[in-house]
């Protein structure tokens, strides 16, 4: 009798379980290999190198801005993932999220974005929406953590309407949305900003959905 009371509680213990772990939570953007999961130029402009996911050149100035842009939407997450960026003339990328392809021009897109570049390092810009820089760090700090025309780790973290940034484990965002007409869920997209000659390549990305 004993032992049928200890399976019956076992049974229920694990069908009341929660049905997701750390693990299931987590998941790789990339496999390393292939576009799967993904989508934009990948005739012109995005191609897979070394284990990284490629955009723009180093020979020609890059035509305009593009993004390539995950399949699937996401609202509150934790992301993680490493790029470089290098280049001549205007050198500038990022990393949207929560964000919506425009349908003109079409190879645009609106929503926030964890920017790279000259000026606009481990700050929160508003692409193609308010147009603006919403948060940024000070420029000393920059100077000491960046690591110029190498590799650097962001993490971006997206819980309710509150955004973290952090550029190489500093924290460098810190910002809380206040207009409730914003969009709070949507696409994670690679972006390489048009006008210079320049190159970015994104690998390790790494997602950990958090609840709604």
């Amino acid at each position: 009798m004993k032992i049928f009371f200890l399976a019956v509680i076992n049974s229920l213990f694990f069908s009341c379980a929660p049905r997701y772990t750390q693990n299931s939570k987590t998941i790789n953007l990339f496999d390393g290999k292939t576009f799967n999961g993904w989508q934009g130029d990948t005739i012109h402009t995005w191609r897979i190198e070394n284990g990284a996911l490629v955009g723009g050149s180093l020979i020609e100035t890059v035509p305009h801005n593009d993004f390539l842009a995950t399949l699937q939407t996401f609202k509150n997450f934790d992301l993680q993932l490493q790029f470089k960026l290098t280049g001549t003339g205007f050198v500038n990328a990022g990393v949207q999220f929560r964000s919506q392809r425009l349908a003109n021009p079409d190879y645009e897109m609106a929503g926030y974005q964890a920017d790279l570049g000259e000026g606009y390092w481990g700050s929160l810009y508003d692409e193609s929406r308010r147009n603006k820089t919403l948060s940024k760090p000070d420029s000393l700090i920059i100077k000491k953590i960046l690591h110029t025309n190498d590799w650097n780790y962001y993490r971006i973290r997206c819980n309710g309407k509150k955004i973290q940034i952090w550029l190489n484990d500093v924290l460098t965002v810190d910002y809380t949305e206040k207009e409730d007409t914003i969009m709070q869920s949507g696409l994670i997209a690679l972006q390489i900003h048009g006008g210079g000659k320049a190159e970015v390549a994104y690998k390790k990305l790494q997602l950990t959905r958090l609840p709604d």
